[in-house]
């Protein structure tokens, strides 16, 4: 196999930002079609991409003669078009999360258990991330020691908060905990190695009252308690005034990092008995467009050599990190720890 032969569904800000990537792979993929049901965003993608469009994604997969298929669909329909797709004989790389519950992702979770020598890889792009690759070799070298404390923040600027409104008010989005926080989540996972065994979340609305007749939330934080004492605090939200606003600290018993806005891991900040260096700070359009492609490029030579990404999130990725999700969101309409 020299080209995966691959397509894409669902052309919104995501979908179109996977397209525009999977176009620009060309040594790696050959980027087929799409679907949208939206006709502009469509003929931008036939005009800026060469796809051949569609509006009937059963359509598309039985069709073209794909390897491959790119899900960037709401959440809700990512159980039904994984199960379809890796039934047609696709490999699957389908954006987080796995579904809006656990419940509704029963049948996904068997499609891929039923398919072994097919790759399904679960979009968590900043795995990809050269920073937080960083910190990850860091922290399996042994260099900030024993994990002590990770803090999170992950807040999308508050001038999105029209267009989010407009979208939730069509689409259950599974609330900032499964939306939003889960990212972070996955993060936590993969820096300890562990699952939490508590959780206790709170939200609130205060910046935007809207969200709360259309079953939403805007600010959300999650605190996870782990084994031997270790700690873990995720903030997620809609109303950051400056921006996008994304960092991740890691607190150890030998040092102390942070993850900022840039994405090169020079410029995390980095706390040590020796000084500190302070990240420069990027617009996020840009942060994460490295680990976009990354991600897309692993995805194409997992399928090209028969085996997953080593950094890719797998199916018990998937499970573990909307498990949780789904218990902060409980843990937060209960006003209660919960324990997993």
């Amino acid at each position: 196999m020299t080209k995966i032969k691959i397509a894409s569904i669902g052309l919104g800000r995501l979908g179109m930002v996977h397209t525009q990537h999977l176009s620009e792979l060309k040594e790696e993929v050959e980027l087929l079609a799409s679907f949208a049901l939206d006709d502009a965003q469509l003929d931008y993608a036939k005009e800026h991409f060469g796809i051949k469009p569609y509006k009937d994604w059963k359509k598309m997969i039985d069709e073209e003669p794909l390897d491959a298929i790119v899900i960037t669909s709401p959440t809700a329909f990512h159980p039904e078009m994984t199960t379809y797709a890796l039934n047609a004989g696709l490999h699957v790389f389908c954006e987080k999360p796995l579904g809006i519950n656990m419940d509704a992702v029963e049948e996904m979770v068997h499609a891929v258990k039923d398919h072994p020598n097919q790759i399904f890889q679960l979009g968590f792009m900043r795995r990809f991330d050269p920073s937080y690759q960083e910190a990850k070799r860091m922290l399996d070298a042994g260099e900030l020691g024993e994990i002590l404390y990770l803090r999170a923040y992950g807040i999308d600027p508050i001038s999105g908060m029209e267009s989010f409104v407009k979208f939730a008010s069509d689409n259950d989005s599974g609330g900032v905990f499964l939306d939003m926080a889960i990212h972070d989540i996955d993060l936590v996972r993969w820096f300890t190695g562990q699952n939490p065994k508590k959780v206790w979340a709170v939200t609130n609305s205060i910046a935007e009252p809207k969200l709360e007749a259309i079953g939403e939330v805007d600010i959300g934080v999650a605190n996870l308690e782990f084994e031997r004492g270790m700690m873990a605090t995720i903030v997620a939200g809609r109303s950051a005034s400056h921006g996008n606003h994304v960092e991740f600290e890691i607190m150890g018993s030998k040092g102390w990092i942070r993850i900022g806005q840039e994405a090169n891991p020079h410029y995390s900040t980095l706390f040590t008995q020796k000084g500190i260096v302070k990240p420069y700070m990027q617009s996020f359009p840009e942060r994460f467009s490295q680990a976009f492609v990354a991600e897309l490029k692993a995805f194409a030579e997992a399928v090209k050599v028969g085996s997953p990404s080593e950094i890719g999130a797998n199916l018990e990725d998937g499970l573990e990190s909307l498990k949780i999700a789904e218990v902060a969101k409980i843990s937060a309409e209960k006003d209660e720890i919960v324990s997993l």
